[in-house]
């Protein structure tokens, strides 16, 4: 009689264990991940109009940061934006004081009938889709990220906030399966 109770309260232990085990598990992998509600940037002000922002150069410094913090990219964008076509066109070049990435990039970004916009970059998988709150404006879009030797396909939810009419600060975080595996820093001003 105690064997058996003995081991059933053994059984009852490992449930509980490997319960709390996968609720740790969860609770880490949600802690890896960020969810911005953008509801609570449509009062704030100034509004962020991209294509007021971009009517002209641009330059813009900017940081990567790998998931432990560290920076791995140091940067500096001189961009050329103007309108061609009814289309916002952004053409971007790089120039890093460390770690490598594009030299290039031209976005071409199209105003939809809702107030949103589609954009495509030619390292861009399929379309990019943005939208406007207030001072904040969201871009979400993938990305094949090359890493080394390896390409890996991340999702990049990109953050805009408007300081003043010539100022503003962009936030990426770049997720693979959901989880923030990298963020990107850029400081933008209208030249």
């Amino acid at each position: 009689m105690r064997l058996s109770a003995l081991l059933k309260e053994i059984s009852t232990i490992k449930k509980m264990s490997m319960l709390t085990i996968v609720a740790m598990l969860v609770l880490a992998i949600s802690g890896c991940s960020v969810s911005i509600d953008a509801q609570q940037y449509k009062g704030v002000t100034p509004a962020f109009e991209i294509e007021k922002f971009f009517d002209g150069k641009v330059k813009a410094w900017g940081i990567v940061q790998n998931r432990d913090g560290d920076v791995v990219q140091r940067f500096i964008v001189e961009i050329d934006a103007y309108k061609k076509d009814g289309n916002l066109i952004l053409d971007e070049r790089f120039e890093y004081g460390f770690g490598d990435g594009p030299k290039t990039r031209v976005w071409t970004l199209t105003k939809n009938a809702d107030g949103t916009y589609t954009g495509n970059a030619g390292d861009i998988a399929g379309p990019a889709t943005g939208t406007s709150y207030g001072n904040a404006f969201n871009f979400v879009y993938e990305m094949d990220l090359e890493v080394g030797d390896s390409t890996y396909r991340v999702n990049f939810d990109d953050w805009f906030w408007a300081f003043d009419e010539n100022t503003m600060m962009n936030r990426s975080y770049i997720k693979k399966f959901g989880i923030v595996m990298a963020e990107v820093s850029i400081f933008m001003q209208k030249q």
